[in-house]
Parts: C-alpha cells; sequence; structure tokens
C-alpha cells in the first residue's frame, strides 16, 4: 500500500515515541525516515530494524562515550542518538573525517549526514565497508547494500554528486515494517476510559427534551 510521506513521518514519530525515545529524537527519527522514503529507500525498514533492537530501555550503553578520536559506546551505538549528535557535530567534519564504530543500522546515519551537508553547503558521503553514500543535503547517490550493522562507519567531505536518487512524493512500505511502526506507535495511545467512551458517544444519553 502506498502512503504519502507526511503518513510515513506521523506514524515514524509515534513509532519512535512508543518505542520509549523521548519526543525530540522521535521527531528526528521521523524526518530520517520521511527523507529516506523520499530517495527512494524504505526507511521505515530501517526504523523498524532500529526500535526493535530495544536501545530506549539502556541508551547509556549505545552512545559514544566520548566524541575525541573515535566514536564508540559499551555497546552497539543507536543510530538516532548518533545521527543527531552527527548533526550537533556536523562542524567537527571540518577538522576531518569522523569515525565511528560499531552502529546498528548505519543506513539511518544518511539523513543527519544530509544535514551536515546542507549545513556546510558540501557534500558529505557515509561509508561502511564496502557501501558508500554521497548526499549534498537533498540529494542521495548511494552504492551497494548497505549492511544491517557496521564494525566502522566515516562520514567526511567527499566529491560532486552525480547520478542520485530520484526523489519520491510516496512511499511503499514492506508491510512487516509498517505493521512493527503501527505496533509500536498503538503504545502511544491512552486507553479508553468510561468517561472517554461516553464523549465519544456524543450526547445520546442526556435528555434535553
Amino acid at each position: 500500500m502506498s502512503f504519502s510521506l507526511n503518513e510515513i513521518e506521523a506514524t515514524a514519530k509515534r513509532a519512535t515515541r512508543g518505542a520509549g525515545y523521548a519526543w525530540g529524537i522521535s521527531e528526528e527519527a521521523a524526518k530520517a525516515t520521511r527523507w529516506l522514503c523520499a530517495q527512494g529507500l524504505d526507511g521505515t525498514v530501517e526504523l523498524s530494524r532500529v526500535l526493535e533492537g530495544e536501545f530506549a530501555g539502556s541508551l547509556e550503553d549505545h552512545v559514544p562515550a566520548g566524541l575525541d578520536g573515535d566514536w564508540v559506546g559499551r555497546k552497539d551505538l543507536c543510530p538516532l542518538m548518533v545521527g543527531a549528535l552527527l548533526s550537533d557535530c556536523a562542524h567537527m567534519l571540518l577538522a576531518g573525517p569522523i569515525r565511528i564504530r560499531q552502529v546498528a543500522s548505519p543506513m539511518m546515519l544518511l539523513p543527519f549526514a544530509a544535514y551536515a551537508a546542507r549545513m556546510h553547503n558540501a557534500v558529505v558521503s557515509v561509508t561502511a565497508g564496502d557501501f558508500k553514500a554521497l548526499t549534498d543535503g537533498a540529494r542521495l547517490m548511494p552504492r551497494d547494500d548497505c549492511p544491517i550493522r557496521a564494525d566502522h562507519v566515516e562520514v567526511a567531505f567527499s566529491d560532486l554528486l552525480i547520478e542520485p536518487c530520484s526523489r519520491q512524493t510516496r512511499a511503499t512500505p514492506d508491510p512487516a515494517a509498517w505493521t512493527i511502526l503501527n505496533r509500536f506507535a498503538h503504545l502511544t495511545y491512552a486507553p479508553a476510559t468510561e468517561e472517554s467512551r461516553l464523549l465519544g458517544a456524543g450526547a445520546g444519553l442526556s435528555d434535553n427534551d
């Protein structure tokens, strides 16, 4: 089934919040998912993998211990948290590549690298093993398949962008991934109470005659 990018973003936001992330990170995750879908990639698959990784319950283990040298944590890094750091620390690219170790779902870093590219009005590359993608902020040129997990990721300034992906205005999520996102999103809905059920029923229980 096809969905608008607005629908993708709204569901991704609620799903990320339902998985236990703060609203701020949930908003960033939603924008990142939308950006991937706009590039013709299935961002819902990548986000569903992250949410099923259950990083939110112990984020202190899944964020870099420091930003000097390689970014590495006690366990696999959460790409949503690393992506937010990458956006905040985009100025560090002026001093050289940012190297990140043991990252889950590294494709989720691409939208945040795009933010860095827009900030510097430059092309930024993300390399993970044999995978390499380049973005100027608005467009993306991926090469090869992105791994589900990467031992080493490098983010750096790069060459000019050629043959970028065609921009999309709608997305067709993988059904299994879409089900996972909706399952997490459902956790944000308040359970119905007797009062809310009565209010939802309208004025049918009152008699004003």
